[in-house]
């Protein structure tokens, strides 16, 4: 089968019918010209991108429409993730969902207002009925924002499967307003030899490949690669659209060798219980160490991507001393294409044995306990994406609350969660709420948390790394931001800020009574005087602020509006 003539089937497998998505009009989210700042499937930490991000020209504030009539079945507000996030349904299968929104509409912004109140919580994660707020095509639902987990203004957008939650390309709707004639680059391409099955050049270390890029776009690689027995490939690409600077994730990718197809990657639809996947997907430690994405065509035993194909997992047996010729082609949503050939010479030369000294090996279809002093890990069943030759080293500290324990010498992501238990060298605090696992990485303590168990402390991880015990004794901080004007601009703020745990819960109350403070990303929160609870008068406003350890604060302040 010959390369080019295997891209107009590649979506099939994957349970996408894009003629059926073409056929369903479907009006705008906004009413200006469509840009795209991000791209369906695009690689995040720890996730695919799962919709596609409109441009709101750089500010908040665009009027959000809803693309066909429905009604209004979920609201979350949180000052993470999606920010207000709005999700509507309609009769044909499908829900959307509006991502980073600054506000909602009035009447919809007067339930989740009146909810919040009910709840006594900013938080809000809301289910409705059919019949509670239907909306019709067209409708204006929301004002654009930057909401949540944002980096700068812009519409979040989703079309899920109602029935299944699954998320699907919506470009697909709207590939008649959107201009792309560029096609995808090929940024490098990453060798892997199988260990202990495979070599190149002699090594059994993985080989970074650059293209070169010629005038005419074209891409060409090089290098000398000589190759025996068993190898994967993998990589790095960026797509671009007409009339932005922008890049986007690549959504098909195909591998052959010597013209057979022996990888491909569709990037239409996937379930959200997938999504973690993606660290199998990617090379994570290249990730992790360079914040560089190469994509695997080599499927780990334990990944269970449905958008991939591939023959005997894409792993390529090289047992001829001749030349083999692989080739990538990578191509976009509107057919734009690039290929670029590997050639790769079949030498054969001693295969290097895997290095099993002082490790332990942890089957990736089965459940996996390691025990050392003063620390107990267990990996139950479907958390690692392959086979793992473990390494454990600990650094000991007397004088600390444990030792620095090392799970591993290089990153492993783990598909849910490992559970990790640490002794404690000391247990004086009374309130065993103080004590947590602590992450170490790169200079930095995060805060992993945990629960008190006769000495031990309990928690789930989902990284092996490096972890030790720490303790938080200190009280979040609340800062007044500008009191001088709170009664003059009628609305009161402050910061929140926490040394480790981190700031789990926050209460505001005038006299006594709750009182809605909306807290952003940056842990600023905001209560704007509500003429319809707050009368005029004196008033004392109390803000009592707790941490993930049970450490409290509290600030007071009386005022007259």
């Amino acid at each position: 089968m010959q390369i080019h003539h295997i891209l107009a089937g590649i979506c099939l497998f994957a349970g996408i019918t894009t003629a059926n998505a073409e056929a369903q009009e479907r009006r705008k989210p906004l009413d200006i010209p469509v840009l795209l700042s991000g791209n369906f499937g695009e690689l995040r930490s720890n996730h695919f991108h799962s919709g596609i991000d409109f441009k709101t020209q750089g500010a908040e504030g665009q009027p959000i429409h809803s693309v066909l009539d429905g009604y209004v079945s979920r609201i979350s507000v949180s000052p993470w993730g999606y920010g207000n996030g709005l999700y509507i349904t309609h009769p044909d299968g499908t829900t959307t969902v509006y991502g980073h929104l600054q506000k909602f509409s009035k009447k919809i912004a007067a339930y989740v207002k009146e909810k919040q109140y009910e709840r006594e919580s900013f938080n809000v994660n809301l289910m409705l009925t059919p019949d509670e707020l239907p909306v019709k095509e067209g409708e204006l639902v929301a004002i654009s924002g930057n909401t949540g987990s944002s980096g700068g203004p812009h519409l979040h957008f989703e079309i899920r499967d109602t029935e299944t939650e699954e998320t699907m390309d919506p470009i697909e709707y709207y590939k008649p307003l959107i201009q792309d004639t560029r096609p995808p680059k090929i940024q490098g391409i990453m060798i892997y030899p199988i260990p202990g099955k495979g070599v190149v050049n002699g090594s059994s270390r993985k080989l970074e490949l650059k293209p070169v890029t010629a005038q005419n776009g074209k891409q060409t690689l090089t290098a000398h690669i000589e190759v025996w027995g068993e190898i994967g490939l993998a990589v790095k690409g960026y797509d671009y659209m007409d009339n932005t600077t922008n890049i986007y994730g690549v959504k098909n990718i195909t591998l052959a060798a010597d013209s057979q197809v022996i990888f491909r990657s569709c990037l239409d639809r996937f379930a959200f219980d997938e999504t973690r996947y993606l660290n199998s997907f990617t090379d994570f430690e290249e990730w992790k160490e360079h914040r560089s994405f190469y994509i695997k065509s080599f499927v780990e035993p334990g990944n269970r991507l449905r958008f991939i194909e591939s023959t005997n997992r894409g792993i390529l047996t090289i047992d001829e001393a001749r030349t083999y010729q692989l080739t990538y082609q990578l191509a976009d949503a509107f057919g734009n294409t690039t290929q670029l050939s590997v050639w790769i010479e079949g030498k054969e030369q001693p295969i290097p044995e895997i290095d099993t000294d002082n490790t332990e090996l942890f089957h990736w279809w089965s459940d996996n306990r390691f025990g050392a002093k003063g620390m107990r890990l267990t990996i139950p069943k479907g958390n690692l994406y392959d086979d793992l030759y473990f390494r454990y080293s600990v650094k000991e500290d007397s004088t600390a609350l444990s030792a620095i324990h090392i799970l591993h010498n290089k990153p492993v992501a783990l598909h849910k969660s490992a559970q990790l238990s640490l002794r404690l060298q000391t247990d004086t605090l009374e309130n065993k709420r103080q004590y947590g696992i602590v992450r170490l990485q790169n200079g930095r303590r995060s805060w992993t948390g945990g629960v008190y168990r006769n000495g031990w402390i309990d928690a789930d991880i989902k990284e092996l790394g490096s972890y030790t015990l720490g303790k938080d004794l200190v009280p979040p901080t609340i800062t007044p931001l500008n009191p001088a004007t709170w009664v003059s601009k009628q609305a009161i703020s402050f910061r929140l800020s926490d040394n480790l745990s981190g700031v789990q819960t926050y209460r505001g109350e005038i006299d006594g009574q709750f009182v809605l403070f909306e807290m952003n990303s940056k842990s600023v929160i905001t209560y704007r005087f509500d003429k319809e609870r707050l009368t005029r008068g004196k008033h004392t406003l109390k803000l009592v602020v707790n941490d993930a350890c049970g450490n409290q604060s509290s600030y007071t302040y009386p005022f007259t509006w």
